[in-house]
């Protein structure tokens, strides 16, 4: 541990502030989308190599891993930040917005790599820990399937980087900045995309003979309303769940009954049988409604991210390093649970871990164009990795 006897602080980082910020800025000036986050990993791999890490990338894509042993202790310790950005066009006015048109970060990933990056600095110079230190920088959270947390695993994440357990961070506007949330058990959402398409069997027609077609937004009105009774009328009221319908296409022209009707919806839960309910249920629905006016549901189904599931021992240590931080005064829990979906949770089925939020303060929301990330928190998110680490992996 560090000569004094105590762990890191927030004044132990606080002279990493400058640096830091121009690093999260820099980000945040070259966000990239979901697999094409070249520039970002090979700025976080540089950064790694010049403060002694040893460094692998290419890893389910972009990912990179950069791992720190220090002394002969054996426990080990995995840190997870995501990298990349969403197909959003900025509106802030700052003069670090972004300069790829139509992308931004605009959930904050900039500031998780920046903080963890922070705390890779911080640790390699104090070395304040004895055993093995992996730091995962991760692609493609945002995708919502197929994302770097599953391809990171699937390329041997936890065999080629065995860990005891694994930690991540996101921040959450609307609460002070500097203020850490925890929740053991369903913390964040399952959600899946089901599209369903409402076909007539070449029933479209003239607006000015109706009686000749089958309409095909008619039915998909009338579902749309129907859906909202599957959470209110066959999911258990202590159970939480959300059917969200976010688009509904169809036709061209005033006066063309057209041939189909698609809607899109975004479907949460936190308990997986409630999951598998709601995906059967709204399939039910949609099939036999369709019926009723004469024309054809077909319904598909995009598993996205599972359940995330945070486990109590890790939950209750990451609380107590937050506690000892900043506070209690600055620790929310538990905190309510979060309907957004995060693909940490792939981690956490194969590790034990935590995955706690950061308040950003009075910002707007996430994957809102006017987003920024609060830069007061990066030396709280840097202190907080680094006393985190010296306390799971003790001397």
């Amino acid at each position: 541990m560090k000569s004094n006897g105590n762990y890191t602080g927030l004044a132990d980082v606080a002279p990493l502030e400058e640096e830091l910020t121009a690093l999260r800025r820099h980000l945040h000036q070259h966000p990239e989308l979901s697999n094409f986050e070249q520039h970002t990993a090979a700025l976080v791999a540089d950064k790694l190599r010049q403060w002694g890490y040893q460094v692998a990338t290419g890893i389910g894509g972009y990912g990179v891993v950069g791992t720190l042993q220090v002394g002969d202790g054996g426990k080990r310790l995995a840190l997870r930040a995501d990298m990349d950005a969403l197909p959003i066009e900025e509106s802030g006015d700052h003069d670090y917005r972004s300069r790829q048109a139509g992308v931004m970060h605009a959930c904050g990933h900039d500031g998780h790599t920046a903080m963890l990056l922070g705390a890779a600095r911080y640790l390699a110079q104090s070395r304040s820990f004895s055993g093995t230190l992996h730091l995962v920088f991760q692609p493609a959270e945002e995708i919502g399937s197929n994302s770097g947390a599953q391809r990171m695993i699937a390329d041997g994440l936890f065999e080629r980087f065995p860990c005891d357990a694994i930690f991540g961070m996101h921040n959450h506007p609307g609460y002070p900045a500097g203020t850490m949330m925890f929740r053991s058990g369903p913390f964040m959402a399952a959600c899946d995309t089901i599209t369903i398409t409402i076909t007539l069997h070449g029933k479209g027609g003239h607006a000015a003979r109706p009686h000749l077609a089958v309409d095909p937004l008619v039915a998909a009105s009338s579902l749309v309303m129907a859906l909202q009774t599957v959470v209110a009328r066959n999911i258990d009221p202590t159970e939480a769940a959300v059917v969200t319908i976010g688009s509904l296409h169809a036709g061209h022209a005033a006066n063309v009954i057209p041939q189909s009707a698609t809607m899109e919806l975004s479907v949460r839960s936190f308990n997986p049988q409630v999951r598998e309910q709601l995906k059967q249920r709204i399939s039910q629905l949609a099939q036999q409604h369709a019926a009723g006016y004469g024309a054809r549901a077909e319904v598909d189904i995009l598993p996205g991210y599972p359940v995330l599931i945070n486990h109590e021992q890790e939950t209750e240590f990451a609380r107590q390093v937050a506690t000892e931080l900043l506070g209690e005064q600055q620790v929310v829990a538990p905190f309510p649970a979060i309907a957004g979906s995060e693909d940490f949770a792939y981690y956490l089925q194969q590790r034990p871990g935590c995955f706690m939020r950061l308040g950003n303060g009075d910002s707007a929301m996430l994957h809102n164009a006017a987003y920024d990330f609060n830069d007061a928190n990066l030396t709280v998110g840097a202190a907080y990795w680094a006393r985190l680490t010296e306390r799971f992996l003790t001397a």
